[in-house]
């Protein structure tokens, strides 16, 4: 099935490589990402698309949980 996740990410050097790292090992396989910076300068907005087998709460607990990950939305396309 294939996602959309919404992401708000703090600037912060290999935040995107955390998140890319951590959809792939939930078995998710990214299939477009889209990010700019926001006005502030502190934030990313983050778009991107996933396809797996999993659950959308499995992706969206753990991205959650990482650090850097300010906000998360994870939608069905």
């Amino acid at each position: 099935m294939r996602y959309r996740l919404d992401l708000t990410l703090r600037h912060a050097e290999g935040a995107l490589a955390r998140v890319l790292g951590a959809t792939e090992r939930r078995g998710f396989r990214p299939l477009s990402v889209d990010g700019e910076a926001q006005p502030d300068g502190d934030r990313w907005h983050l778009c991107m698309t996933v396809e797996g087998e999993r659950g959308e709460q499995v992706l969206e607990g753990q991205l959650a949980k990482l650090y850097d990950c300010l906000a998360v939305q994870v939608s069905p396309c």
